[in-house]
């Protein structure tokens, strides 16, 4: 299923989304004008689970943080932005962006290490914002339970658009990575971190928990 829009209104600009999407969408630019050496660019400032454990100095640490803004390919930065596009604003809206600067990077955090907790000896690179966009969708289902999202359905070689509750769209979304993930731990080689989106959701979830009620009015629909 592909997000097109929720319909929750927010009553904030949603600031600290924007300033995260054009960063992505910055580093993306840069790593395309790289051509050939944009392999090198990924090794240097991606994770590398078994670096975390055998550091080489404070250099494999920070890589956690310069991953999170780093994408494989076109489809990869797509799916990304696109996911952050539907579900961010409102959570950052719900948080405040001081706290929503906080609570994005635990989120990447959280999937960098469940990922590399899994795959301690790995030596591949693991790149993309979605784990902290996975703890998004966790947020966001807590603070949204009664949203709806719209949402491209896939139906055979047909599709479908209609609008799908939240809790609905991002616990199959979640049911996929898990159920993935678990097949993941017996394959060797590179491909999609699903335990990083699980990570990142994870500690989304339960960082919206103590905030899940606020003094503001729930939300408008629209």
């Amino acid at each position: 299923m592909i997000p097109l829009k929720d319909e929750i209104k927010s009553y904030t600009k949603p600031v600290i989304t924007y300033i995260i999407l054009g960063i992505n969408i910055f580093v993306y630019v840069y790593e395309f004008s790289l051509g050939t050496y944009k392999e090198n660019f990924i090794y240097q400032f991606g994770t590398i689970p078994y670096d975390l454990f055998n550091p080489a100095g404070i250099n494999s640490y920070l890589t956690i943080f310069s991953s999170m803004f780093i994408h494989a390919n076109f489809i990869h930065i797509l799916g990304n932005m696109l996911f952050l596009w539907v579900f961010a604003d409102n959570v950052e809206d719900r948080l405040g962006h001081i706290k929503f600067i906080i609570f994005y990077l635990i989120c990447g955090i959280a999937a960098v290490f469940l990922h590399s907790i899994t795959t301690p000896n790995s030596k591949i690179p693991m790149v993309g914002a979605s784990g902290a966009i996975s703890g998004i969708m966790g947020a966001y289902v807590v603070f949204f339970p009664r949203a709806r999202i719209l949402s491209i359905i896939p139906l055979g070689f047909f599709f479908r658009i209609a609008y799908l509750p939240s809790p609905f769209f991002i616990g199959i979304w979640f049911l996929y990575q898990f159920l993935l993930g678990l097949v993941s731990i017996s394959i060797k080689g590179g491909g999609v971190a699903y335990f990083a989106h699980i990570g990142g959701f994870i500690a989304g979830f339960l960082f919206a928990l103590p905030f899940k009620k606020s003094n503001r009015k729930d939300y408008d629909i629209f």
